[in-house]
């Protein structure tokens, strides 16, 4: 070879690694960080959920940011959520009939609550019609939510760009020199080879213009000092949420009784069944909730596409190999000899073969190379082998044999996404089809792995998470009744203690100032116990009347504990809008009128006291 030509190849591709080099660097660099927990706490912050998604999720705006602002706009009166039986994917979204100013609202806010105005008829949308059916709107339409929260938590000196002013700047820098290098390069090497046409500065140029359009990409958000220390603190939120026993399983409707910790809740990933019953997307494949490690979590998930690796039997690898290996040193057994950069014969025919003999040259090269790593890969993969348990949090077909135009198409190979506890991110695993069937998600399986193929070598299920309940149907066959009917224990306390013992149905009509039907449960989970009423002319519910104690009764107290005081009323009491909420000792009693009774509140002092001779714990002198 030339050492002309050599030198002008040398400078080339230290030119180009640099400045990949230099790329690669920046982008390690300017990972967004993973701020440390802050000490569990119950304290919320100002900043709206979905920032609080943006800062927990490592500056990245999930689909939690949409879900969350949801809730948040419930939990601030500019939507009703309502369940009417036992299933939550039958809530409604209901309207106001005088909703708040919403003016003040930010720009994704107002976004998510278009997209229910626009859906709602006579005031009313289920929940689940906010789910896109195109794909190219669910996009589009999360894509422009995304750019508004990201600008939001910028101007609250949360997030930057990624790749800043001064990086771009320096990268583009560097383009330059790296484009004035090739230009030489192809300058140089037009003029000792005496080319008719000089490209040396249509080189340069396209070089610099694909270098810096690498560099304009945004490679999204990272941290700044104020966002890693407001980002500590809500993982402290999160710590502290998910410890409470089972506030995971708050379904979206109990946004009226836990308020804005909901919202918070779906914002920092602590809500598994109200984020799997509300989706403002198409549903994400990449991002599954996990219980594994007895707690919910979220974990991101990459599907193998490409990669002719992936999933492949050992035999198959090494047969690849071998061919891979015997086709590339054949073609430069044949070809090597007549390689040659820099044809010098005057033959155009002579000089057409010896362009085409160093390609098939190059392409023996790469077969030989990639035969031998295939090879040495595989049987290293077959020594590597190792023992994964965990839950399985998705199973889809992968790969695919045809039989023939009239007979449908035959799996052979399953993705298989397992979250063993080791991290929030995995890769999808290669599943065997003939035990697809053996599993379903929320099971908790045991397998033995390949790691460079990703291939299940061997399979069992060893057990249920508890992710595994959400996949079965919910029943709704249950009829709904008075709980005057259903009866209870003589003596219970809990049954002394209820919602429907604090209020007659007569008390409940003389405060409204209109008759109901008797109260009915809402089934609620945790140590929250709650009922309803209803008007008796139309049926819509007009009054929600929930009780707990202890840690849980201690949030209800501090998110409704304002407004107007009622003094002598329990050990406290306070009326603010369509709400009211009395405490005895540790008891909390929370009282909220609905629908069309919104502006009928003005006996709810009145009612609330009635209620409070009838608390066991109030007979002391409260």
């Amino acid at each position: 070879m030339d050492p002309r030509l050599l030198l002008d190849l040398v400078v080339s591709a230290v030119a180009l690694a640099g400045w990949f080099a230099a790329y690669g660097l920046v982008r390690v660099l300017t990972r967004p960080a993973s701020p440390t927990p802050a000490p569990a706490t119950m304290e919320l912050g100002t900043e709206p959920p979905a920032v609080v998604s943006l800062l927990v999720s490592r500056w990245s705006v999930t689909e939690d940011a949409a879900e969350a602002t949801l809730l948040d706009l419930a939990a601030r009166g500019f939507v009703e959520l309502r369940q009417p039986d036992d299933d939550p994917m039958r809530t409604t979204l209901h309207l106001p009939p005088t909703p708040p100013d919403d003016s003040g609202l930010r720009p994704y806010e107002r976004r998510v609550l278009d997209r229910v105005r626009g859906l709602a008829v006579d005031g009313v949308v289920p929940l689940t019609a906010l789910t896109f059916r195109d794909r190219a709107q669910a996009k589009t339409w999360n894509r422009r939510l995304r750019a508004q929260v990201v600008a939001d938590a910028r101007a609250a000196g949360l997030s930057r760009r990624r790749f800043g002013p001064t990086v771009t700047s320096l990268l583009t820098a560097a383009a330059v020199v790296v484009g004035v290098a090739i230009g030489i390069v192809v300058w140089h090497y037009s003029i000792w080879h005496q080319a008719e046409e000089n490209l040396a500065i249509e080189a340069g140029t396209a070089t610099f213009a694909a270098l810096t359009a690498i560099a304009g990409l945004s490679p999204g958000e990272r941290d700044t000092p104020l966002g890693r220390q407001v980002a500590a603190r809500w993982l402290g939120v999160r710590d502290w949420l998910r410890g409470h026993e089972q506030f995971d399983e708050l379904p979206p409707a109990s946004v009226a009784i836990w308020d804005r910790y909901l919202s918070y809740g779906a914002a920092v990933g602590a809500t598994r069944r109200t984020s799997t019953v509300l989706d403002l997307g198409m549903g994400d494949r990449r991002l599954l909730w996990s219980s594994y490690g007895d707690t919910w979590h979220r974990v991101r998930v990459r599907y193998p596409r490409f990669s002719a690796r992936y999933g492949q039997t050992l035999p198959k690898l090494l047969l690849r190999a071998a061919i891979s290996i015997a086709v590339g040193g054949f073609l430069l057994k044949v070809f090597g000899v007549a390689f040659d950069l820099v044809p010098t014969s005057a033959d155009q025919a002579e000089r057409v073969f010896a362009f085409v003999a160093d390609g098939i040259v190059v392409v023996g090269l790469v077969l030989l190379v990639s035969g031998g790593h295939t090879l040495v890969r595989g049987v290293a993969d077959l020594v590597t082998e190792r023992t994964v348990t965990g839950e399985v949090l998705w199973l889809e077909v992968w790969r695919t044999t045809g039989q023939g135009d009239d007979r449908p198409a035959r799996p052979w190979l399953h993705y298989l996404a397992v979250d063993d506890g080791s991290g929030d991110r995995t890769t999808a695993w290669g599943l065997p089809s003939q035990w697809a069937g053996d599993c379903h998600d929320g099971d908790i399986v045991t397998i033995r792995v390949r790691p460079w193929t990703r291939r299940v070598v061997a399979f069992s299920v060893v057990g249920h998470g508890r992710s595994r309940g959400s996949v079965e149907p919910i029943g709704t066959d249950q009829t709904r009744t008075p709980v005057a009917e259903r009866g209870g224990r003589a003596g219970s306390t809990q049954a002394a203690r209820g919602p429907a013992e604090l209020f007659t149905v007569d008390e409940v009509g003389q405060a409204l100032g209109l008759p109901v039907r008797p109260a009915e449960r809402l089934d609620l989970p945790g140590p929250v116990t709650g009922v309803q009423f209803r008007a008796a002319g139309d049926g819509r519910p007009v009054l929600a009347v929930a009780t707990l104690s202890g840690a849980a009764a201690q949030w209800v107290w501090r998110l409704n504990s304002r407004g107007r005081e009622l003094p002598g009323i329990g050990d406290e009491a306070y009326a603010s809008g369509e709400r009211a909420v009395l405490r005895v000792r540790d008891s909390i009693v929370l009282v909220r009128v609905l629908g069309d009774a919104r502006d009928r509140t003005a006996r709810l002092p009145w009612l609330l006291a009635q209620g409070t001779a009838r608390m066991p714990a109030g007979r002391d002198g409260g």
